[in-house]
């Protein structure tokens, strides 16, 4: 039974990044459909929303500022209830990103996002993203 889950829980996780291809709209429906509307975000979000609310605020910003915006999945890792997604992010700065204008860089940076799941549902979310290296190669930070 522990398979059928696992493979559940990580098939959502790909569901959620699938989703960020189809634009904001399928986006916000696909949070519906499998986060917690109470979801606990452990990640800056600058709206100072909560739950799924929260989630679905960053992403029309993360857009307008990469509308070519991608997320590669390089290791997705279960363990219980849990899920690990290590991810390569890439896009063209097209559109203001936290105060700054376009600058049409390409940006390449990592991230991990931890999952913790509740009958099949998102509950909670940890997520490390390296914003260092985002600003850096935006031109914002040296190093």
């Amino acid at each position: 039974m522990a398979t059928v889950q696992g493979t559940g829980n990580k098939a959502t996780v790909r569901r959620l990044h699938d989703a960020i291809g189809g634009g904001v709209e399928l986006i916000w429906q696909t949070i519906d459909e499998i986060v917690d509307p109470d979801v606990l975000f452990h990640a800056p979000v600058p709206t100072g929303a909560t739950g799924a609310q929260a989630l679905k605020q960053v992403w029309p910003v993360l857009l307008r500022a990469y509308p070519d915006l991608r997320v590669t999945v390089e290791d997705l890792v279960e363990e219980g209830d849990r899920v690990v997604s290590r991810n390569t992010v890439t896009g063209t700065h097209r559109g203001e990103y936290l105060g700054l204008p376009p600058t049409g860089r390409s940006v390449v940076y990592d991230e991990i996002f931890l999952y913790r799941f509740v009958d099949g549902r998102i509950a909670e979310i940890w997520g490390v993203v390296n914003v260092f290296s985002q600003l850096n190669q935006l031109g914002v930070i040296t190093t």
